[in-house]
Formats: structure tokens, C-alpha cells, sequence
């Protein structure tokens, strides 16, 4: 085990059920993204792109409004959750 993994928390859902949740991977993804390493970070947790962006619009959007702000939060809400769904999909059939 790592330095940075040390302090993650565990997956209650793969602790008890012993199957991944939808959130599996999105600690250790943005542990590799400070560490620089992109490519590793989206094989890990693909929708940590779409969330940061999200996260990132949201928080401008704090302090500047601009014109059809909420459909485009909207838009990112529905592009993460759907990055999120189709990546577990995925993991749950390979």
C-alpha cells in the first residue's frame, strides 16, 4: 500500500457486498491526479474529468451568472452521471 492510500477510506459497499459502488476508484483517481499521472487517473475512475469540470463550473458559478448557466449545470450533471453509470457497466461486466 501506498503513502497517499493509507489514508482513503474504505468502500463500505465492497466491504460488505463485496461488489463496487459507483464511487470504487474515484479516491485513488484524483490521488493520481495530483501525482500527474491523467491517463492513470481516467483508467481508474473515468468520470473524474466530467466531475471536476463540474465542480469546477459550479463554483464560477458561485460569484459570475452568465446566460443559461443552469442548463449548461444541467448538461455536466447529466454527462457525469452518465460517465459514471456506463463506466460501472463496464466494470461490473469485465
Amino acid at each position: 500500500m501506498s503513502f497517499p492510500e493509507e489514508y482513503m477510506l474504505p468502500c463500505l459497499n465492497k466491504k460488505i457486498f463485496g461488489i463496487d459502488c459507483f464511487g470504487c476508484g474515484s479516491q485513488r483517481a484524483l490521488g493520481l491526479l495530483f501525482q500527474g499521472e491523467f491517463g492513470a487517473a481516467f483508467k481508474m475512475y473515468p468520470a473524474i474529468y466530467p466531475l471536476i469540470l463540474l465542480t469546477i463550473f459550479i463554483i464560477f458559478n458561485l460569484f459570475i451568472k452568465f446566460r443559461h448557466d443552469e442548463k449548461l449545470k444541467i448538461a455536466l450533471f447529466i454527462l457525469s452521471i452518465s460517465v459514471i453509470i456506463i463506466s460501472y457497466i463496464i466494470k461490473l461486466i469485465n
